[in-house]
């Protein structure tokens, strides 16, 4: 069974606290046994609601749990997404306090960027490569408000896929970038310590944005001109810890870094 709407404002709040707090809670999974996908959508836009209540606006989209190495990191085996807000973008090679997270993580994507709006059903790569006028090097900071990353699909979802933080570096034309193709590389204080490929993400990540557009046209709504959209990642998630100097390089498309305090 489905949550009572008085169940998702509860848990809403509870994630909302144990982020203000950096007070990590119980799955929601286990403290709402009938929690279900549709129940963590809810909850996750009662969140997103409350951040816009409060001045933050909506810049795009984010696809989570699109690259095998996340799903088996988190014994996770779909995608889901999130909402990125203004408040969450980060400068690139600016620095953040760790402090601000419980347990962050970080990946690296191909950030995309519309020139024009995605109205699903039926989209596929190609419209999305036809919409996209520019794409960029990106760092997600991804973090739980569960305690230990105990989490199933649903948590996650209801935490805003987990998304706290994008940085992104220079926007490069899609012109002829063929992104399955493009290496990534992820750097932790100047050592390469995981890669991949844009095919690592679904084949190619503008699958994930065509799932992305799609699943929101069952929703009623769609992707707007100028959102940005992170993909899902081309290469497991890392750790980080105060000191850690991040940088994800992309060949043909440059680079982006991150520091954190």
């Amino acid at each position: 069974m489905s949550l009572s709407n008085e169940q998702r404002q509860d848990a809403a709040d509870a994630l909302d606290h144990a982020e203000q707090n950096r007070a990590p809670i119980d799955p929601l999974s286990a403290t709402y046994p009938g929690l279900d996908i549709d129940d963590a959508y809810r909850i996750q836009t009662i969140n997103i609601d409350r951040l816009k209540a409060r001045g933050a606006t909506v810049v795009g989209y984010k696809v989570g749990l699109t690259a095998k190495a996340m799903q088996e990191l988190l014994g996770i085996d779909q995608h889901d997404y999130g909402v990125i807000l203004d408040v969450l973008v980060e400068p690139d090679g600016g620095s953040v306090d760790i402090s601000r997270y419980c347990s962050p993580l970080i990946e690296i994507e191909i950030a995309f960027l519309l020139a024009e709006p995605l109205v699903g059903p039926g989209l596929t790569a190609d419209d999305v490569l036809a919409a996209t006028c520019a794409v960029a090097p990106s760092i997600e900071l991804i973090d739980s408000r569960i305690a230990d990353w105990r989490i199933t699909l649903e948590d996650t979802i209801a935490d805003n896929a987990s998304s706290v933080g994008i940085v992104l570096g220079p926007w490069v034309p899609l012109g002829d970038h063929q992104l399955a193709d493009v290496s990534a590389e992820l750097v932790l204080d100047g050592e390469v310590v995981t890669i991949g490929t844009g095919a690592d993400v679904l084949g190619h990540p503008a699958e994930a944005v065509a799932w992305l557009a799609n699943t929101l046209a069952s929703l009623g709504t769609h992707l707007e001109a100028g959102h940005v959209v992170l993909p899902g990642s081309c290469t497991r998630a890392i750790d980080v810890h105060a000191g850690s100097h991040i940088e994800g390089r992309f060949t043909g498309l440059g680079s982006v870094s991150l520091a954190f305090t």
